[in-house]
């Protein structure tokens, strides 16, 4: 007998994620896009009865979190979203650049197509025209993803990842503050430019200029305007 095939797959099978899960997710798309700032305090009965669960998700979803970084326990109050320190913002900031320097030398040394470069670049400013935050935060964060991808170096990426928690939830917070979206869209397409023209000189020089953005700022006083004052 001829074996029947089985026939093609038309829609993605149903993925049974454990309710903490679901909620850890929730709750780190919030702080990682600045809706919940840091320092702000994670209180389970309140979480609960806002996204219509028992608290014992909720309890274990704050300990994914907190494994992951993003949150910490106070003694005599209980836990609340991690808040950055200056030295941590500046470190990160600082090894942002580091990495994405080494991204562009690769991409001018491979001559990787820059395609999705340039669509994340349209869709930002799509979004600045718009006026939507969400749109061009998630346009941003997908562009400085394709940078790495584009190097082509496994552990590059894979220290990317670690890292990049951080840089999502201070490049949030940051861009909540920048009333103009146009600005923060326009910081990117010189780039694309600059390495589509394999002018490695004027490529870096944009990186490390769009990578140190925070020195605009007292970084002691930008992280102290972030937290919430102690009752």
């Amino acid at each position: 007998m001829t074996p029947v095939k089985a026939p093609p797959a038309f829609v993605a099978p149903i993925e049974n994620v454990p309710l903490r899960v679901q909620v850890a997710n929730s709750l780190r798309s919030a702080i990682l896009s600045g809706r919940l700032r840091p320092g702000t305090q994670l209180v389970e009965t309140a979480l609960a009865e806002q996204m219509n669960v028992s608290r014992a998700p909720i309890r274990e979803a704050i300990q994914i979190l907190e494994n992951d970084g993003l949150v910490e326990t106070i003694a005599y109050k209980g836990k609340r979203v991690k808040p950055l320190t200056a030295r941590e913002v500046a470190e990160t900031y600082s090894l942002r650049e580091v990495f994405e320097v080494m991204a562009a030398r690769r991409i001018l040394e491979t001559g990787a197509p820059l395609d999705a470069l340039h669509a994340q670049c349209a869709a930002m400013a799509d979004a600045a025209e718009a006026d939507d935050y969400d749109a061009l935060t998630v346009a941003d964060k997908a562009f400085h993803h394709a940078l790495i991808r584009l190097a082509d170096h496994d552990l590059l990426q894979a220290s990317w990842q670690n890292l990049y928690l951080r840089i999502h939830q201070i490049m949030a917070l940051r861009n909540r503050d920048e009333q103009n979206l146009h600005d923060i869209a326009s910081n990117h397409p010189p780039i694309v430019a600059a390495l589509e023209k394999r002018d490695a000189d004027r490529a870096i020089a944009l990186i490390s200029e769009h990578t140190r953005t925070l020195a605009a700022f007292d970084p002691a006083s930008f992280v102290n305007d972030l937290q919430p004052d102690d009752p």
